[in-house]
């Protein structure tokens, strides 16, 4: 690889870092993945019951999730069921395991 091949790769690798870091910016989106992590996968509903906030600010907290990639959504009508998204879980464990050594 190349001097501008790595860079080109640290800088999209910064991005992403971000991207994750600024979904995980909020403590309700970490409690959420937290919870989807220890399921196979979760309903809106679900959620709406575990957590004690309204319906919207749930669903706002799993499309903020969902844009970043940590999850993703499969829409059973009139319900939408969510889960890790496995392959940017390990992404994002991994950026931010060499960002903090």
């Amino acid at each position: 690889m190349n001097k501008s091949t790595e860079n080109i790769v640290i800088i999209d690798n910064a991005e992403q870092l971000a991207r994750f870091a600024k979904a995980l910016g909020h403590p309700t989106r970490i409690a959420i993945l937290k919870h989807l992590e220890k399921q196979s996968c979760c309903f809106t509903g679900d959620l709406v019951d575990i957590f004690p906030l309204a319906q919207s600010t749930i669903s706002q907290h799993l499309k903020e999730l969902k844009n970043a990639g940590l999850i993703q959504g499969e829409v059973n009508p009139p319900k939408i069921k969510y889960c890790i998204n496995k392959e940017n879980w390990k992404t994002a464990k991994g950026l931010f395991q060499n960002f903090f050594e």
